[in-house]
């Protein structure tokens, strides 16, 4: 059975869209997921799934919530392996002064448009790096994301795909639960 990570956009930030987790674990039981395992407060689920269909996966994960907790978050999907790749594509892991917690991976529900991966490129950043590879996007936020002017929902409005991004600690340790998981058979 396929170990998949769903990542919830917008969960438990600020007050807003209060989800708990062991909450959040049933709730994938009842959808006949699996092993279901949570990393940190945000929605980071990593469970077995029997089904193979994420587009289909991802509707019934996102209806599930809005019936149980009154809201519908986007639901970004990757199986372990598009994760494993997305991890080894990072184009800043060879930066010997990289600061894991300031680089920030955007999981996108889907490849942007051309036109929009070139509007992307044309935004004016201090010091940020961005590189869009397939259907994620990597920012390194040198100074830190809470100085930037580069937030997210620009990013966001600007390649027009719905995403959710996670710092490179969470990726590594989603990336370790999967394996893990996957292991254990």
């Amino acid at each position: 059975m396929p170990v998949l990570i769903s990542l919830l956009r917008a969960v438990n930030v600020g007050g807003h869209n209060k989800i708990k987790m062991d909450a959040l674990r049933a709730l994938y039981g009842s959808l006949g997921l699996r092993d279901a395992q949570t990393y940190v407060q945000s929605g980071n689920v990593v469970f077995r799934s029997p089904s193979r269909d994420s587009a289909r996966l991802q509707k019934e994960i996102q209806n599930a919530i809005a019936g149980k907790f009154g809201f519908r978050p986007d639901v970004v999907l990757r199986s372990t392996p598009e994760w494993k790749a997305a991890a080894a594509a990072n184009p800043f892991r060879r930066r010997p002064d990289l600061d894991p917690a300031k680089l920030q991976v955007m999981f996108l529900a889907g490849a942007p448009a051309p036109q929009a991966a070139k509007a992307l490129l044309e935004l004016r950043a201090a010091q940020e790096e961005l590189k869009l590879i397939g259907r994620e996007l990597y920012v390194y936020y040198p100074q830190g994301m809470g100085q930037s002017k580069l937030s997210s929902s620009a990013l966001e409005k600007t390649l027009e795909v719905p995403g959710t991004s996670r710092n490179w600690n969470t990726v590594s340790k989603l990336l370790e639960m999967a394996e893990a998981l996957e292991a254990a058979g």
